[in-house]
């Protein structure tokens, strides 16, 4: 009995599918990689002997599309966001995936219930959360309790920054100005609701500086040419924790977007490649990456399993777009609607920008 016990832990530490040695996963690098890498990579490493490879790309989808249609993958696992997964899965290039087969939540849920709005798709499966929001200086704009602050010169003046583009602005624009989040995007499909989301920016463009890069809105905030901006929630945690900026974060109206596993099609190890994303979807699991980097977890389940950051004193929960609390009026970008009306809003944007 003690031998077959043995035996049968002794099978429960192997690679958790067929007899594939080592994954590739491509992911963005940097923070995100670093922390996929602690939170999820090594654990798994350790339990199962499987060897992971962590591979940087400017963006995973690209060469996702390139191997698939050159036939010699070599990614097994690639992290993308929404629009890619959109474009490449129906484009063919990902490979379909048993959904119903993730793990309950911690509390019972299905997946499919679990998984917050936007974080689950046929070929993909949401690993992080984060958000545009916006960020102010504490020690110049107090009192900023909404987003409709962000557009009140009068009560708040100074400059304000704005990531350059329709995407973000328009439907921050409009729930400023009183559109609730669940009707932004039929809203901004109507000729009315367009000339209301730029007619709400036009309040304030004179006082706008635009920025591009992630990197841009904390160092606009640090260097006092604005007092407020849209800003992604990471950028401003990282610089609040590592260089002791005098930042707040304001989640009203936030903006949130994914991070997605995906397998691409003909991944020379698919069945492991999806025993190892069933693995991380576990809600503890998601959990865990917030040790590492102020992103959530996309599961429901997962967000009251939140602990400290891993300096081992600050409560990672309120630093999170996925708090409930936070959750109350945010937005989660539509993949869908901009992949219809991408164009035409870009294109009156970029009018309206050089007027």
């Amino acid at each position: 009995m003690k031998r077959l016990l043995a035996f049968t832990t002794a099978l429960a530490i192997l690679p958790l599918a067929g007899t594939a040695q080592e994954l590739n996963v491509v992911s963005w690098g940097g923070a995100v990689a670093a922390a996929q890498m602690e939170a999820w990579h090594q654990p798994y490493m350790a339990e199962t002997g499987v060897k992971i490879n962590s591979i940087d790309a400017d963006n995973p989808a690209v060469p996702v599309k390139l191997q698939v249609e050159a036939g010699n993958v070599t990614t097994d696992i690639a992290d993308i966001e929404p629009s890619d997964l959109t474009r490449l899965c129906d484009e063919g290039l990902l490979e379909v995936l048993p959904i119903d087969e993730l793990p309950d939540g911690a509390d019972g849920t299905k997946a499919r219930e679990d998984f917050i709005e936007g974080g689950l798709y046929d070929c993909g499966v949401g690993v992080l959360v984060y958000s545009t929001m916006i960020a102010y200086r504490s020690d110049k704009a107090e009192g900023v309790t909404s987003a409709a602050d962000f557009f009140d010169l009068e009560k708040f003046p100074g400059k304000r920054g704005l990531r350059k583009g329709a995407k973000f602005a328009l439907e921050l624009a409009l729930m400023a100005d009183g559109v609730a989040p669940a009707d932004v995007y039929a809203t901004l499909a109507t000729p009315e609701g367009v000339d209301r989301a730029f007619a709400k920016l036009d309040t304030i463009k004179p006082s706008v500086v635009w920025w591009e890069a992630g990197a841009q809105p904390p160092q606009l905030l640090a260097d006092g040419e604005v007092v407020m901006t849209t800003a992604y929630n990471g950028r401003i945690f990282d610089a609040v924790m590592n260089e002791g900026s005098p930042f707040a974060t304001l989640w009203d109206n936030q903006i949130l977007d994914f991070n997605l596993y995906v397998i691409p099609k003909g991944a020379p190890n698919k069945d492991a490649a999806w025993a190892y994303m069933k693995w991380i979807s576990e809600s503890q699991r998601e959990a865990d990456l917030s040790k590492f980097i102020s992103y959530g977890p996309p599961r429901k389940s997962a967000a009251a399993l939140v602990g400290l950051f891993k300096d081992g004193k600050t409560e990672m929960a309120g630093n999170l777009p996925t708090n409930p609390d936070h959750m109350k009026t945010a937005l989660t970008s539509n993949v869908e609607f901009w992949a219809d009306h991408d164009v035409e809003l870009t294109e009156r944007f970029n009018t309206w920008l050089s007027q």
